[in-house]
């Protein structure tokens, strides 16, 4: 009877974990700390759907999904036509979260909030500013006593979302920026250390004295570390929260077909400068059935459920008609060969 009851035991637990379907997905940190909520949150209410998630930088990511050794990939600064013609099938874009890049420092003797304003950061990131103390700096932040300590720059080491977002803005807000070092998610750092990921360069910044690094704000709020406002298209020096994060999302009027858009430097005076759309990479096509079902069912439930989750990591929630418009592009989403997409 025991020997019965063992088979039928384990019978029932193959069956259960051969029915489960996993969907394996790689890119952008910048967003992982929600991803993770959402995809542990969703196999609680689906546990016959299991989702993994590296967060290796929006370029690895980007570089798996056209090797078609994940499921999706996932990215914060949108795939380039030319990438997009080198991959061998067709990529959806679909917007997930709104969230903000601040610069986070380590300065001894100061615990000041700093102001920073485009040219300001952007000359740091050149190397033209090369001291705390640089009247430039103490010009924005009457009253803060600056020591003469040297600056150390951190960025990413990695091919990074969080990169294009900086370096999209800084070529917005610098022509010195925008003709030499250019926007991307990797570039040619004039000066600096490198660190991998946003874990990677916050650690750096923490263990540096005299550093200067830019992260995710969850990242910086994670760690206890202080974080500087920016000044914004408006003259404003705002710092990076839900609302500034939000209001920058409101600069979009129409969203384009494609969701491939740049929010850095909006306009509007509450607007954090350095705010950007997050995007899931998605193949239209997709030779499994059942991964399609799955995946088509989370992105659905993502829109509708999961965007009430994004408040408590600082992240802010898709505007309602991007939320909208991404439910109509969720239903393209088809197995190979069919006309029409599961709903």
């Amino acid at each position: 009877m025991r020997i019965k009851l063992l088979a039928v035991l384990i019978a029932t637990t193959l069956g259960a974990a051969s029915a489960q379907t996993n969907l394996n997905g790689a890119g952008a940190t910048f967003p992982n700390p929600i991803y993770s909520k959402w995809f542990s949150e969703y196999h609680k209410q689906h546990p016959d759907v299991q989702i993994n998630y590296q967060a290796i930088g929006s370029g690895g990511g980007i570089q798996q999904l056209k090797s078609s050794t994940v499921d999706f990939g996932a990215s914060d600064g949108p795939m380039t036509d030319q990438q997009l013609s080198e991959t061998p099938f067709k990529v959806f874009h679909i917007p997930t979260v709104l969230g903000s890049v601040v610069p986070t420092y380590n300065i001894p003797g100061v615990t000041a909030e700093l102001k920073f304003a485009p040219d300001v950061l952007a000359d740091i990131y050149l190397g033209k500013i090369k001291k705390w103390n640089d009247p430039r700096l103490a010009k924005d932040n009457a009253g803060v006593k600056f020591p003469d300590t040297d600056i150390v720059v951190v960025h990413r080491s990695d091919g990074s979302g969080t990169t294009y977002i900086f370096t999209d803005y800084l070529s917005k807000v610098s022509q010195d920026w925008a003709n030499t070092v250019k926007k991307g998610t990797s570039v040619n750092w004039p000066v600096g250390l490198g660190g991998k990921g946003n874990e990677g360069v916050a650690g750096l910044v923490k263990q540096t004295e005299g550093a200067i690094g830019y992260v995710e704000l969850i990242y910086a709020l994670s760690n206890k570390m202080p974080y500087g406002s920016v000044k914004n298209a408006a003259g404003h020096f705002v710092k990076a929260s839900l609302e500034s994060t939000t209001a920058a999302a409101g600069s979009v009027k129409e969203m384009p077909d494609d969701f491939r858009v740049s929010i850095t430097n909006a306009p509007g005076a509450n607007a954090y400068p350095i705010a950007s759309f997050t995007w899931l990479l998605i193949p239209v096509e997709w030779k499994d059935a059942t991964k399609q079902k799955a995946m088509v069912a989370f992105l659905n439930w993502m829109v509708d459920s999961g965007q009430s989750m994004t408040n408590s990591l600082d992240y802010a929630p898709l505007p309602k008609n991007v939320a909208a418009k991404v439910k109509v592009r969720i239903k393209e989403i088809k197995v190979e060969g069919k006309n029409e997409a599961s709903r």
